[in-house]
């Protein structure tokens, strides 16, 4: 084994104590205020409460760092910090990661937390029967000892390099073997807080757990309330019924907001690249000059500017400009409707054709379908828009490929692998692009890892796999008094040990 690793891209057991020292100020603030509960609201209801059974951003946005907790978490500047296992050692080649994990670390529910639970948990991530929508990150997996029971010894296939980022997502926490089967309705994890109950439709209740290994959050409470509407999310911020807005789907209730001495409203960067999803194994979609005739309708800047009503950034590919590795490709399409009626021509449809846009609820989706359809119209697709709540764009769109175009948003960092699954509901195949994933994932120097990826963007902008349109920002809204929410989304995720009144 070589030098014990701690932390990724030199983050060290400062960062750990300043994270904890975070949290001890936090709980001085509420001490100081009376207060110890809070309601924050969000956009979308999760369908369910287990991150590790379904793709929903909002399962992980309530539960991941707040009911669950994996062997690392990603802090609120993107950085990889000791979650359960207090540290970790990498072999030199880069195969064998020794996790040291926290000791007396319990569940909600009693049971000890150990070695063999985490073994549990990734062997039932690839399981047959697993829903786990990122499985491939278990996937170069070799062999799980546990030589002890604070002892995890994980031996990959070939050297990967992103594996211990995979593992701060939602689909990598630590469940019990005795609760897992029961934690989509009923979650039972490790985390700073526990479940209370759940009003479908309406609410979500968590309380402190007293008997948490680290430090004592400041709230005793929390409730989610979940508000689709954005006129009703600006309403309840005014009149005081919720403390917090994760994401404001109301862009154009911002000044009013502002001008609460009540609120505050911050501007911030998340990962989620906005797309309109093509079904690239459905005909006309299969056929390249149908997507490119497309990708030279839509009019990045008069979409979102129709979304937000102020600019965002732009995407040319399915690739973050936080990452130094980013290529901005937003002029591989110009533009151009004579030139997107020519290939349509060439493609067989010189007068156009009818498909469908199936839109889920978040507004920057139903907002963004009606922009891009009329555009669509100009060129004679006649894009029939279809609304959906977000179970039913889950079941029918994301698991079972029956759609046409969507909008959606992909909040997961790094994501572009997804590209590389045959079984994505994009339906994308090139051989081409797997290999290339291949060699990113088992490439070590950062450099290198970075011109692939370049690559990569290079090939989904140049095949139009799908629309590429703009990043999506994070309007956070929350009460004068509230400190600690995250106005980033490295991870969209709400952790409330952070959470606090001053």
């Amino acid at each position: 084994m070589t030098t014990r690793r701690d932390l990724i891209a030199g983050a060290g057991l400062a960062a750990l104590a300043a994270q904890l020292s975070g949290r001890a100020l936090a709980q001085a603030q509420t001490l100081a205020s009376g207060k110890d509960s809070v309601v924050i609201a969000m956009t979308l209801e999760p369908p369910t409460l287990d991150p590790t059974s379904g793709a929903a951003q909002a399962i992980r946005e309530v539960t991941l760092q707040n009911i669950y907790e994996g062997l690392v978490r990603m802090d609120r500047t993107g950085r990889i910090v000791p979650g359960l296992a207090e540290s970790w050692e990498v072999a030199a080649d880069n195969l064998v990661h020794s996790f040291r994990l926290r000791s007396g670390v319990r569940f909600h529910d009693g049971a000890p937390f150990s070695a063999e639970t985490v073994r549990f948990s990734f062997e039932r991530a690839v399981a047959p029967d697993s829903t786990n929508a990122q499985r491939q990150i278990f996937a170069p997996i070799a062999s799980i000892a546990t030589p002890d029971p604070l002892t995890v010894v994980i031996t990959l296939k070939q050297p990967t390099a992103n594996f211990l980022y995979g593992l701060a997502w939602g689909d990598a926490v630590i469940v019990s073997p005795a609760t897992a089967a029961a934690n989509r309705t009923n979650p039972v994890g490790t985390g700073p807080f526990r479940f209370v109950r759940w009003n479908r439709g309406d609410r979500l209740e968590l309380a402190r757990f007293d008997d948490y290994w680290g430090p004592k959050p400041a709230l005793a409470r929390a409730t989610f309330r979940f508000i689709s509407d954005p006129q009703a999310q600006v309403a309840s911020l005014l009149a005081g019924d919720v403390d917090a807005q994760t994401n404001l789907a109301a862009p154009e209730a911002v000044p009013q907001l502002r001008a609460s001495p009540r609120l505050s409203v911050s501007f911030g960067k998340t990962e989620g690249e906005v797309i309109l999803a093509t079904n690239n194994g459905r005909p006309p979609f299969d056929d390249l000059r149908v997507r490119q005739a497309i990708a030279h309708v839509l009019d990045r800047k008069t979409i979102a500017l129709g979304v937000y009503g102020f600019n965002v950034d732009l995407i040319g590919s399915h690739f973050s400009p936080l990452h130094p590795a980013y290529v901005d490709l937003t002029n591989t399409y110009a533009v151009d409707l004579a030139r997107a009626k020519a290939l349509l021509a060439q493609a067989g449809h010189p007068n156009g054709f009818s498909c469908t846009l199936k839109l889920p609820p978040p507004a920057y989706a139903r907002r963004s379908g009606e922009i891009i359809a009329a555009l669509l119209g100009q060129i004679g697709i006649n894009a029939r828009i279809e609304q959906l709540e977000f179970p039913q764009w889950l079941e029918r769109v994301f698991r079972g490929r029956d759609f046409d175009l969507s909008v959606i948003a992909h909040t997961e960092p790094l994501d572009i692998g997804n590209y590389a699954r045959d079984d994505y509901y994009f339906q994308y195949r090139n051989p081409e692009f797997r290999a290339l994933i291949a060699k990113i994932e088992t490439t070590l120097p950062e450099a290198e890892r970075n011109a692939l990826y370049r690559e990569a963007q290079r090939v989904l902008a140049r095949d139009a796999v799908n629309g590429y349109l703009f990043v999506l920002p994070k309007i956070t809204v929350t009460a004068a008094g509230l400190s600690g929410m995250w106005t980033d989304w490295p991870l969209p995720i709400t952790p409330l040990a952070e959470v606090a009144w001053r």
